[in-house]
């Protein structure tokens, strides 16, 4: 059988020499096509390739009717509605791996630009001045560079950095210390990092975690004249933050490639001497290029030939009847995941998802893929979906395992997750409710009744007469509501927790009040 495939914006014959070179695979290239003309000509193909010129909209989705699979050569996916081609059951690939060396090569080069301070003194010579004093930098051998984000520019970077004869400390979530020490790294907190760096980048994803990560307080801990990288995302340092940073003489000096809003053509940054930027160039290389295109031609291969592709990024088709029995359970397994991430410290190694009762019967592998991005989705943003949490969970080390038992253990049907680290194992159970929905069950070895959702807060304590009547009286005092509360306890007088859905997130200065209380030994406040 021979596929056919579409592609509708300019890509090199290089990037697609994988389809051109797929026996059962027949290649079109038209450019130059209106969205009306694509829609008239979609439905006789297999595959659309685009990069971001072509609008993959709802009306040409529709008209696909032999439509498998959508490639996009690169990384955003703006141009495709998802949830159209979800709903028709189109999967969608782009390209995450392809501009990891440029954006790798990039960060290096404002590494080095910024330590010599190369920018500066080439428009200073460009004006006519030949000032060799005012642009004394310094050298990178010997200092430490810091690395919040170790994925796979992070790695890169550092691996370069390492060829400079630079110390590397580094922070990430999933970074465990086999990997740190296979890396030559060392590893530690986000203020571990930021405290001991003389040179810092940053290359997470811009998420309600990461975002302003790098702010006021944190460059209050770092070192007098620390220098800042960031080629990932805007929004990730608190830009009036660096500025007054730099104002004050705490920061040397920082490389910009991205800004929290762009273009940034007129940003007061770049009215400082010790800045120097780029206008969003870290995958702006011939290779990349060609790379992106290479990598969503394979997968478009692959998917066409062998059913799997390596990087999708929307939900899979599922068969109806399939579906119609699972989707209860979705919302519940994704919050489980999302709920054992704030309650887990230290790097995951193993993930163990488990159904009982009558989730036995069912196909719930979706369920398992929808706890994992649960449990990813917190630290690596929406670039996580159901589709490829696995695949991600593989490439960082973790080892997912899915058990069935026809034991009820109490409920009709229950699903538990138990995640370990090097040093702790936690876990939760969840189930439905006739009439009332998704209920968390059980937290570790203690038994609860637990809506999932909204700001909860979870402490344990020891079980003491007035420990709950002192966690009520310090929300009253500080106006934060309380709306149900759970308690589950070991046996009287040993170690108990008390879970609360509040109508507020707690900010610092109440979990340091709450921390005050000299029954209470932990406490986690979550937004679900």
């Amino acid at each position: 059988m021979a596929f056919k495939v579409l592609i509708s914006d300019p890509l090199s014959e290089d990037g697609i020499q994988p389809l051109r070179a797929a026996s059962n695979i027949e290649v079109d290239v038209q450019t130059d096509l209106s969205a009306d003309e694509l829609a008239d000509k979609i439905g006789e193909y297999d595959a659309l390739l685009v990069r971001s010129q072509t609008k993959v909209t709802r009306d040409i989705i529709s008209q696909a009717k032999n439509l498998k699979i959508i490639g996009r050569a690169g990384v955003g996916v703006d141009n495709i509605d998802l949830s159209a081609a979800t709903e028709y059951g189109i999967i969608v690939v782009n390209a995450p791996d392809g501009n990891t060396n440029s954006a790798a090569e990039h960060t290096v080069a404002m590494l080095m630009s910024l330590a010599r301070k190369i920018p500066q003194a080439f428009v200073a010579l460009k004006d006519g001045k030949w000032d060799r004093k005012t642009h004394v930098g310094v050298e990178l051998k010997g200092k430490t560079l810091g690395v919040i984000g170790m994925g796979r520019i992070g790695a890169e970077v550092a691996h370069r950095a390492k060829g400079n004869r630079m110390n590397v400390i580094a922070y990430d979530p999933f970074l465990t210390k086999e990997r740190a020490d296979k890396l030559g790294v060392d590893f530690g907190s986000v203020e571990d990092v930021i405290v001991a760096a003389d040179f810092i980048t940053v290359h997470t994803p811009l998420i309600k975690e990461t975002k302003h990560l790098i702010n006021k307080e944190a460059f209050a801990k770092m070192k007098d004249g620390v220098r800042i990288v960031n080629c990932a995302r805007g929004g990730i340092i608190d830009e009036d933050a660096l500025y007054e940073a730099i104002k004050s003489g705490k920061v040397a000096g920082a490389a910009l490639d991205v800004f929290e809003s762009e273009p940034a053509t007129d940003h007061r940054l770049l009215e400082l001497k010790e800045v120097i930027a780029t206008p969003h160039l870290g995958a702006s290389t011939v290779e990349a290029q060609e790379n992106v295109a290479i990598d969503v031609s394979h997968d478009v291969v692959r998917y066409l030939t062998e059913g799997v592709a390596r990087n999708p990024v929307n939900l899979p088709s599922v068969p109806k009847e399939v579906l119609n029995k699972i989707e209860p359970y979705f919302h519940l397994s994704e919050k489980l995941g999302t709920f054992l991430t704030y309650l887990t410290t230290g790097v995951i190694e193993e993930i163990n998802i488990s159904y009982s009762g009558d989730l036995t019967e069912l196909e719930v592998a979706p369920l398992t893929r929808n706890t994992i991005k649960g449990l990813l989705k917190r630290h690596l943003g929406d670039h996580v979906n159901d589709v490829n949490a696995s695949y991600l969970a593989e490439k960082r080390g973790i080892q997912v395992n899915e058990n069935k038992s026809s034991t009820p253990k109490g409920f009709t049907n229950l699903l538990k997750v138990e995640v370990k680290t090097k040093d702790v194992t936690r876990s939760v159970a969840g189930t439905l409710l006739n009439g009332l929905g998704a209920r968390i069950v059980q937290v570790d070895a203690y038994s609860v009744d637990l809506v999932p959702e909204g700001n909860l807060v979870v402490i344990k304590h020891n079980d003491r007469p007035g420990v709950i009547g002192k966690v009520g009286s310090l929300f009253a005092a500080r106006d934060i509501n309380i709306g149900a509360m759970q308690v589950g306890r070991s046996g009287v007088g040993g170690e108990a927790i008390m879970v609360l859905n509040v109508d507020k997130y707690l900010e610092d200065d109440d979990i340091e009040a709450l921390q005050q209380i000299e029954e209470i030994e932990k406490l986690t406040a979550m937004e679900l």
